[in-house]
């Protein structure tokens, strides 16, 4: 993976704490997970999948954002995988202190 846009080594660690903080996958403890990470780190859809176990992070942004009135924006980057591909993911990022 690019060095750029590698998560790091303690922000891999961190995630996958929280995800083991909020172990069930209803929709519901994965806003908690999800938010409990933006909280602390800005969150590719690609690290939400990989460390956090949300399959699809879209809808819990989305709900994040419309249902529960956090302020979150998006900006997109590009991705090397594993495998070497390049892939285009959001990077999402609370925006402190505000809700709408």
């Amino acid at each position: 993976m690019n060095q750029k846009n590698a998560t790091s080594f303690e922000k891999k660690a961190a995630l996958e704490k929280i995800r083991y903080q909020f172990s069930a996958q209803d929709s519901h403890t994965q806003r908690a997970r999800l938010l409990a990470a933006l909280q602390r780190f800005a969150v590719t859809t690609y690290e939400a999948m990989r460390y956090l176990d949300i399959y699809d992070p879209r809808p819990r942004v989305h709900e994040l954002r419309h249902r529960d009135g956090h302020s979150i924006a998006t900006h997109w980057q590009t991705v090397l995988t594993e495998a070497g591909e390049k892939h285009r993911v959001g990077l999402y990022v609370l925006q402190s202190g505000v809700k709408l």
